[in-house]
Formats: structure tokens, sequence, C-alpha cells
């Protein structure tokens, strides 16, 4: 038995002004929880304007991971209403990922979408999203506590319940878990081939499946990503993913089955 190539997992990045320079970045722990808890080998897609040839990079890939950031998708993006002054956006991303999250559904390769992803999926796929959650009637404050160390604002804040039957409790083996919470906008009109896998107590959908896409699609709103190996729900989603970026990686090169495992 031959020892089978890593798949390969497109990280699309954000993109920053550094002292005047354009910069391509992602941040280290998304690229370690691929590499590590995923068992992938990590590949940082650039957010250029023209964007690169969609076709062109799904041919190289077993996987796309698409990540959190600090900017939030462009609201004409889902005919939303103006973003309020000091809204960082990060268009040049909008216009990388939303046609990758398309087209990598449409071929079958697995998607495993976090936070700001998780928002680009379901705008992708035709859904809206709410630009202030914290400010809807009944709903909780998401967004992390400010002026706390990173250990705080990764910390545990809130249960998720999972839908039964669905996918992420055959996956996670869990009816409901705590999660972290690091984010002011939220899924608000669902895409209509998604599938709500599991909510906070305040209804905001925190993951969300598409059964009928070809591959294996998953989606968090929370961060997955975080000390991914010390968290059993997290490794499970990683492994999972990881696990059907092998089995695309043998398709895709002619490996046999059993290789690839």
């Amino acid at each position: 038995m031959c020892d089978a190539p890593l798949p390969v997992i497109g990280i699309p990045a954000c993109t920053r002004a550094i002292e005047g320079h354009p910069f391509n970045i992602v941040g280290e722990k998304y690229i370690a929880a691929a590499a590590e808890a995923a068992r992938c080998l990590p590949l940082l897609i650039p957010s250029l304007s023209p964007p690169l040839p969609v076709e062109a990079v799904l041919d190289r890939l077993d996987g796309l991971l698409f990540t959190g950031s600090p900017s939030n998708v462009h609201p004409a993006r889902y005919q939303g209403e103006a973003s309020r002054p000091g809204t960082l956006h990060d268009e040049q991303r909008d216009a990388t990922t939303l046609p990758l999250i398309s087209a990598a559904i449409a071929r079958g390769l697995p998607v495993f979408a976090i936070c700001r992803g998780h928002q680009e999926l379901n705008v992708a796929l035709g859904g809206s999203l709410f630009q202030h959650v914290h400010e809807g009637p009944g709903r909780l404050d998401h967004r992390a506590p400010e002026d706390q160390p990173i250990e705080v604002k990764y910390g545990p804040a809130h249960p998720v319940a999972v839908t039964p039957g669905g996918l992420f409790e055959r996956l996670t083996g869990e009816h409901g878990f705590i999660v972290n919470s690091l984010h002011g906008q939220a899924i608000d009109r669902l895409a209509p081939t998604l599938r709500v896998e599991a909510t906070a107590p305040d209804g905001t959908i925190e993951a969300v499946t598409a059964p009928d896409a070809p591959g294996l699609v998953i989606s968090v709103q929370w961060h997955p990503e975080w000390k991914a190996l010390d968290n059993p729900v997290s490794m499970r989603l990683f492994e999972a993913f990881g696990a059907a970026a092998r089995q695309h990686a043998a398709k895709r090169k002619g490996i046999g089955a059993h290789d690839a495992a």
C-alpha cells in the first residue's frame, strides 16, 4: 500500500493594507486546524482584483475552508440596507469567495465554512444577513467582549441545540453543546438549499448543511478552529471534513479508496 498524498484545502485570504501596501492574509489558527485537525495540506488563495479563474482554482483543490474575518459581506451582495459608517468590508474577498462557494458545491468539493464564511455561504446560495443581531427583539449579544484577553473572547459563550436527526447530530454525537461567540452579523433569510443544523437560545442559526449537495457542506457561526485539537466537537467536524477531502483527492488523482483512507 502506498502513502496517499495529502488532500489540498484551499483557504481564501482577506485583503488588508499594511503600511500602504496591499496584503493577502489568513489567520494562522485556520491554517493550523486544516493541517492538524483535518490532516490536510492548506493552500492559501489570494483575493485579487480581478479574481483568479474559479474553475482553474478548483481543479487543484480537494476542499475549501472559508474563514472568519473582521470584515463583513457587503450588503449589496444580498440586497441589504447600506452599512453603517465605519463598517469594515472586503469586496475583493467577496468577489473571490462567493463564486468559489457556488462552483465548489456544484462540483461536489467538500466545503467547511466558519463565521464570515458561514455568512458567505448563505449569501452565495441566495440568503440574506442580519447586520446587527444584538439589536433584534429577544436577541442575544453574540459579539465578543471588548477589552478582554483572547482566551476570554474565544471562551464558552452560549449553548446550541442540535437539530434532531440532522447531519450534525450524526457527526458530533451530541444533542447540544457550548460554543464561543464572536460575531455581530448572522443569517437572516436562509438560502433555499440549506438546512438548519443548530440554533442558539435566541433562534440565531448557528450551523447549516446543504443536504442535496453532491459533496459535504458544513457551516458554523462559531469558531471551531480555536484550539480545535482540544475540543471533541471541533475535532469531529474537522475530521469529517478531512475524510471528505481525502475521498475527493482519491477520485481526482485516481487512487484506490483503500490507499486514500
